[in-house]
C-alpha cells in the first residue's frame, strides 16, 4: 500500500508506505506543521479506511513530517470561510475531526502516534486519541486554545480520556506546553526516547505488536475502549463474553496449545 494521498498543487496532503505488516501514515503539510486542514482530515481519514479493509496492514503508525508532529486545526483555513455559512462550515469541520477521532478508535488494528516537535490543539487530540503513543524526549503538548479565546473543547474530550481530570484540566485552562517526560508521567504518551531513536524505536513496537494475532488484537481494542464507558459490573459481564467468543477462535486455540507445547504459535487471525 505504498503511495500518497493527493492535495493541493503537486504536494501530496499524506505520504503511505507499507513494510512488514506496518503501515506508515506521514501528516505532510511541514510548512502548515502538519495542521488539520479539511483535505488532511479526508486523506487521513480515507487512508484508515484502506488499512482497515487491508488484510496485509497489521498496525498503523502516524507521523508528521517537518519540523513538527500536528499543529491542530488549520486556523487560516478556518477564517477564510464565507461569513454568511461561518456556523454550518465550522459544524462540519469539527463534526468531521470527531469523525476521524472515532474512526481511529474503532478502526480494528492498532494505531501509534510518532511524536516529534510539538503536538497542540486537535494535534494533542491525536496522540491521546491514538491506542499508543512514542514520543521523542523534546517533543511537546499543549491545549493552548485559551490563549486565542478558542478553549480547546473538542481536543478536550480525548484528553481527559487519555489522562487524570487534574493534569487535563491544567493543561486545557493554562495552555503552557509540557514536556515529553510529563506528558509520560500523566499517561499522554507510552514511551520517551531520545529524538534520533524516535522512528527506530516507534517501528520495533509496531512490529512486536504486528506480530500477534490480528484477530486477538481486533477483539482486544474493541473491547477495550467499549468496557471503559460503561460500569463496573456491566463491563465484568460484557468481558466475560469476550473472553468466551475469544477462547472459541482458532488463534486462541493454537497459541495456548504452542505456549504448553514451548513452541511459536502460527497464527491464522481466525
Amino acid at each position: 500500500m505504498d503511495g500518497a494521498a493527493r492535495m493541493d498543487g503537486d504536494a501530496p496532503l499524506l505520504l503511505e508506505a507499507c513494510d512488514q505488516g506496518v503501515l506508515r501514515l506521514t501528516l505532510n503539510r511541514p510548512a502548515q506543521r502538519n495542521a488539520l486542514s479539511i483535505g488532511l482530515m479526508s486523506a487521513l481519514g480515507k487512508a484508515l479506511d484502506r488499512a482497515a479493509a487491508d488484510k496485509e496492514c497489521r498496525v498503523i503508525i502516524i507521523a508528521g513530517a517537518g519540523s513538527a508532529f500536528c499543529a491542530g486545526h488549520d486556523l487560516r483555513e478556518l477564517r477564510a470561510l464565507d461569513n454568511d455559512r461561518r456556523r454550518e462550515a465550522y459544524q462540519r469541520i469539527f463534526a468531521q475531526c470527531s469523525a476521524l477521532m472515532l474512526q481511529i478508535m474503532r478502526l480494528p488494528k492498532p494505531v501509534i502516534a510518532e511524536v516529534h516537535g510539538t503536538a497542540t490543539a486537535a494535534g494533542c487530540q491525536l496522540v491521546a486519541t491514538c491506542d499508543l503513543a512514542v514520543a521523542a524526549a523534546d517533543a511537546r503538548f499543549a491545549t493552548p486554545g485559551v490563549d486565542i479565546g478558542l478553549f480547546c473543547s473538542t481536543p478536550m474530550v480525548a484528553l481527559t480520556r487519555a489522562v487524570g481530570r487534574k493534569p487535563a484540566m491544567e493543561m486545557l485552562l493554562t495552555g503552557e506546553l509540557i514536556d515529553a517526560a510529563t506528558a509520560r508521567a500523566i499517561g499522554l504518551v507510552n514511551r520517551v526516547v531520545p529524538a534520533s531513536e524516535l522512528a527506530t524505536a516507534t517501528l520495533a513496537l509496531a512490529r512486536q505488536i504486528a506480530a500477534k494475532s490480528a484477530l486477538t488484537l481486533a477483539i482486544g481494542k474493541e473491547a477495550f475502549y467499549r468496557q471503559a464507558e460503561m460500569g463496573l459490573a456491566e463491563a465484568y459481564s460484557y468481558a466475560a463474553e469476550v473472553m468466551t467468543r475469544n477462547m472459541l477462535t482458532r488463534d486462541a486455540a493454537e497459541g495456548i496449545d504452542a505456549f504448553l507445547e514451548k513452541r511459536p504459535p502460527e497464527w491464522r487471525d481466525a
